[in-house]
């Protein structure tokens, strides 16, 4: 026997069509990357990414074609992101701080049809065009009186999009249909192609709205600053309209001064993060005695928080902090540390240790914690094993199957984190089972830079681990055996890895040792390399 209720797809472009029925003057403002402030309304938006859908069609874009976009937070971009979905194309959002290479192994791997992009990355994508085959249409989000020069073809946005009379409907397909992608580079080995379907992120996206997670709703004016091309910036562009917050989009200034000229004159009630920027934030507000008067939740994610971060938002600034944590392939919502009953009423330094914790999961997010043997491990707030999860919103396979099989016998994926979870389900990492360097927010691999390192012709041998820094959380330190005989300098080290590695991955400090540590089996052996140079910093350097 079944149920008798109606069979209502769970597509991601319904949500829109509620924001705009529903939430329909609720503002999304942005800041432009040509400068100013725009101002439009989810009905205005459902309109345009109408528009986004009927042209797309015209160009020839089918039922799970890719389409990438490489651009900042702003109602241009995510009215396009709409509009891809509402046909049952895929939206792959491109990271641009990626280092060339991977830029173009992404896109090819992906055979996106058509680009979207700011004028801030024409540029980049001039330099690479002609080796993205399956690219045929480089649309810039500008009008044609701010369209650049170049020498590949470019469409100026607003001109393309004005060719369509918005006589459309949204396709009809099936909830289980793709409708996101991103790719993951903190893996080994080449960028993998996180897939996500329509009904995983709608799931995900209700599921983020509950008041014990991002707890949004239609009197919140939320503003993402965590970019659209992070997994699905944390699902707030699919939340926020959901819930019928108003939106702000900060565009392409990240600084402290931008980021709260927009908190303070757009009455900014939510937003989320790396904590790279709120360092920045909080340095702008220390130096200029400025307030927070309008902000009420902070979620800071992509990297630890420190302690002293969630202390400051909440004594100094009477701020809350949400700390976060997830991945690409989580959609990335993981967990969230809210406080239950069972630590609400805690102050002071023990509700700081709770804080710091990267918190519970929500409904459709299991977890658990096991050994090398796959034995699940106790929760008792001390024991850490391998932190693995399952549900409806995580990854089951990548793209093209790379990887392969990802899922335990009972269908779990192994995070790569090491974690402990205490009796109440807060989960706290506590270590990394592969030596991925996390930097504001962005992974380095230890691998990529070691073999980048060992290719310098006066290199015998090369070791990457993280050390503490204040600004980005976690920095690359190489440590180094030099050939006999060889005279071997820092300058000259990282002079010889600049451009062959993203910019921000190059390591910030060298490390020149007698000899590497091993283990039995021949393998370099971190752990003691990290207690050697544990007191060693970025800011040493």
């Amino acid at each position: 026997m079944h149920g008798l209720m109606q069979d209502w797809p769970l597509n991601c472009h319904r949500i829109l069509d509620h924001a705009a029925t529903y939430h329909g003057e609720r503002e999304v403002v942005s800041r432009l990357v040509e400068g100013g402030i725009d101002r439009t309304t989810y009905r205005a938006l459902r309109e345009r990414a109408l528009k986004v859908s009927q042209r797309l069609q015209g160009e020839g874009i089918r039922r799970g074609d890719r389409v990438a976009t490489l651009a900042w937070n702003t109602a241009r971009h995510l009215e396009v992101w709409y509009g891809i979905l509402g046909i049952g194309a895929v939206c792959h959002t491109v990271n641009p701080r990626l280092f060339a290479e991977q830029l173009v192994y992404i896109v090819n791997h992906a055979e996106d049809r058509i680009l979207f992009t700011d004028i801030s990355f024409v540029p980049l994508v001039e330099k690479l065009k002609d080796s993205m085959p399956s690219l045929k249409k480089v649309i810039v989000l500008t009008d044609a009186a701010h369209l650049p020069e170049a020498e590949i073809e470019l469409i100026a946005y607003e001109d393309w999009l004005a060719e369509a009379d918005g006589d459309f409907a949204w396709e009809s397909f099936d909830e289980n249909c793709a409708a996101g992608m991103c790719y993951t580079s903190g893996t080994t080995g080449v960028p993998k192609g996180v897939v996500y379907s329509h009904r995983s992120n709608v799931l995900h996206a209700l599921v983020a709205n509950q008041p014990d997670m991002l707890g949004l709703s239609s009197r919140d004016r939320v503003m993402p600053v965590v970019p659209m091309f992070h997994a699905n910036c944390w699902s707030i562009c699919y939340g926020a309209p959901m819930a019928g917050a108003a939106m702000v989009m900060p565009g392409p200034k990240m600084d402290g001064a931008s980021i709260y000229e927009l908190l303070d004159s757009e009455r900014v009630t939510v937003t989320a993060a790396v904590p790279t920027v709120w360092m920045m934030l909080l340095a702008y507000l220390e130096e200029t005695g400025a307030r927070l008067p309008h902000l009420q939740r902070v979620v800071i994610g992509g990297s630890a928080c420190p302690r002293a971060m969630i202390e400051t938002f909440q004594r100094e600034y009477e701020v809350e902090v949400i700390h976060a944590w997830g991945m690409t392939e989580t959609s990335p919502l993981g967990t969230l540390c809210t406080l239950k009953p069972e630590y609400a009423g805690l102050t002071g330094e023990e509700r700081l240790n709770i804080q710091e914790k990267q918190g519970h999961p929500p409904f459709t997010v299991e977890m658990k914690i096991a050994d090398d043997m796959d034995a699940p491990l106790p929760w008792d707030g001390k024991t850490f094993g391998r932190l693995k999860v399952r549900g409806p919103a995580v990854a089951r396979a990548y793209f093209k199957g790379e990887g392969g099989a990802l899922l335990d016998e009972e269908g779990f994926f192994d995070t790569g984190d090491v974690a402990h979870i205490d009796r109440y389900g807060y989960m706290q990492i506590t270590d990394r089972s592969k030596d991925v360097i996390k930097s504001g927010g962005e992974w380095i691999s230890s691998i990529e830079l070691e073999n980048v390192a060992v290719g310098h012709p006066a290199v015998a041998e090369a070791a990457v681990i993280g050390v503490a820094d204040e600004k980005w959380g976690e920095r690359p330190l190489l440590v180094v055996v030099a050939k006999a005989g060889a005279a071997l300098t820092k300058e000259e080290l990282l002079d010889f890895m600049a451009g062959k590695v993203a910019k921000w991955a190059v390591p910030d400090d060298v490390a020149f040792v007698d000899e590497i540590p091993h283990t039995a089996t021949g393998k370099i052996q971190k752990t003691a390399l990290r207690e050697r140079f544990r007191d060693r910093s970025a800011a040493n350097a």
